[in-house]
């Protein structure tokens, strides 16, 4: 008899339907996987068998053959133990197929029968939701991720054996049903805090226009200046997560089998902070099966980098094609998958290796060879990648000794907020622009519309840096960013000016 159970597979980080077919035939009693199965696909006969056995089932003493539907698509992974064995008992005639109709099935076994959660049962839901399935079978531990999903029934299942009473109509389970609206609604917000930063407010302001437009951030300063706690502190003032950007985060990290326990949706934006020693396949996402990487678990959040230079510099070269097109493309011999990577970029460096050329206390011991060793270590084409480059000095020790007087990450992303608004409106015929550093240069010149004497001045001061013709279109952005925020249709000659200021600092790379 042959049995057809429905199930789901990830690709990248998209779900991609499979169909499980399952023949019991006559002949010496066998066990084979077809359909390009890998490793643990292969051994899952090993798992359903004692799984079928331990539940109370007989299993069928008959030749099996499972083929994975498509084979021409390489399977992995040990969320096809569930459907296989229900595949198997429906085809040896002990649960009926009716109820199989319209409905998914995902799960890894124990050898007791006990079902195990699988990675990236997010995006699984959303392809099943797609195939116009309207049940789906989920390990007990992943329901709650699977029903943020809305118009699909979602059903936990815990045992082998409470599936087939279930199917078999002897017992009813109920559909967990989760309001994403709530999620954010009881969402516990962040751990730190804007007003925890003692004075600084060059650099507050700066990064307040970074999270306005999604600007890229280079930080520059001796060490102990507060570079690294300022970074943890920009999501707190970006754009509140809205409910896709919620569900395209909370997708990377199911995938990638890194989403919290109890936290079926992320609702603040990821911070992620590689160490230097990360490879290339770390940073940018690979392996033999494909991964995502550092960057894509950064999406819609931050990238912090802390001691840029420290970073190989192959390592740093391949974040060029994410910077621009914010998606990561690893091809294989047999496959090529795309990994969605829009962050925020933020770097931090020393100006030198010892750390301290231009303190004003402790004098610098590096050569200048030895410096300029250091600072070449950051390629041109990467800086010029970077929208803001920023000293960030010293703080007097009688602003860390005062009491806080800044603002709480609350109010800065309230401005924050009002000017994302002003650039969904600015960009709603364009669906693939979210904020101003996604422009490129002919949305540039159609956006941003100088007067004469921000023209000239604009001039001025590209052939005085000699800057690039990128580095000539990001000024413009964070001008009107700049503009956006102060709640200007178009930049200002104060706006421009100051946005030219954030492409050059004492530190010049």
């Amino acid at each position: 008899m042959l049995a057809k159970i429905n199930s789901c597979a990830v690709s990248g980080v998209d779900g991609q339907p499979i169909q499980v077919e399952v023949d019991l035939a006559q002949g010496l009693p066998s066990f084979s996987t077809v359909g390009l199965p890998e490793g643990a696909v292969r051994e899952a006969k090993d798992r359903v068998r004692a799984a079928i056995k331990n539940s109370g089932y007989d299993f069928p003493q008959r030749r099996i053959t499972v083929n994975l539907a498509p084979a021409s698509v390489k399977k992995e992974g040990t969320g096809y133990d569930l459907p296989i064995a229900l595949g198997i008992l429906v085809a040896a005639g002990m649960v009926p197929c009716d109820r199989l109709t319209r409905t998914a099935v995902v799960g890894e076994l124990g050898l007791d029968g006990s079902v195990r959660p699988v990675p990236g049962v997010l995006p699984m839901a959303l392809a099943a939701r797609e195939e116009g399935f309207n049940r789906f079978l989920v390990p007990g531990t992943n329901v709650a991720e699977a029903a943020i999903v809305q118009g699909l029934e979602v059903y936990g299942i815990e045992r082998l054996d409470q599936a087939v009473e279930f199917l078999t109509g002897r017992i009813e389970l109920t559909p967990l049903v989760i309001d994403p609206a709530e999620l954010f609604a009881g969402q516990q917000g962040y751990e730190v805090d804007f007003a925890d930063v003692r004075g600084q407010d060059y650099v507050k302001r700066a990064m307040e226009i970074a999270a306005a437009g999604g600007h890229n951030l280079l930080l520059c300063g001796v060490p102990g200046t507060g570079k690294t706690m300022m970074a943890r502190r920009l999501p707190t003032i970006m754009p509140d997560l809205t409910l896709e950007e919620a569900i395209e985060t909370t997708k990377i990290f199911s995938t990638a089998g890194l989403l919290p326990e109890k936290t079926p949706l992320l609702v603040t934006r990821p911070f992620r902070a590689p160490h230097h020693t990360v490879s290339d396949a770390g940073l940018i996402g690979g392996g033999q099966i494909p991964r995502p990487g550092e960057v894509s678990l950064a999406h819609n959040g931050v990238l912090f980098l802390d001691e840029l230079p420290e970073f190989k510099k192959h390592v740093l070269e391949v974040l060029r094609q994410p910077l621009e097109d914010g998606m990561v493309t690893i091809a294989r011999a047999s496959t090529s998958l795309s990994f969605p990577a829009r962050f925020t970029l933020v770097g931090a460096m020393n100006p030198c290796p010892c750390g301290f050329l231009g303190d004003q206390v402790r004098p610098c011991t590096c050569t200048p060879l030895q410096v300029q060793r250091y600072r070449s270590r950051l390629s041109g084409p990467l800086l010029d990648r970077i929208d803001i480059h920023l000293e960030v000095p010293a703080v007097p020790v009688k602003e860390l000794l005062g009491q806080p007087s800044g603002e709480s990450s609350a109010t800065i992303r309230a401005r924050v907020n009002q000017a994302r608004a002003l650039q969904h409106k600015r960009f709603a015929g364009f669906p693939r622009l979210y904020c101003n550093a996604q422009m490129n240069a002919k949305e540039v010149k159609r956006f941003c519309r100088l007067d004469q004497a921000s023209t000239d001045l604009l001039h001025q001061s590209i052939t005085r840096l000699g800057l690039s013709a990128r580095a000539y279109h990001r000024i413009l952005k964070i001008a009107l960013t700049i503009a956006d925020l102060a709640g200007s249709p178009q930049p200002q000659l104060s706006h421009l000016a100051e946005a030219i200021q954030y492409r050059r600092s004492q530190f010049e790379l």
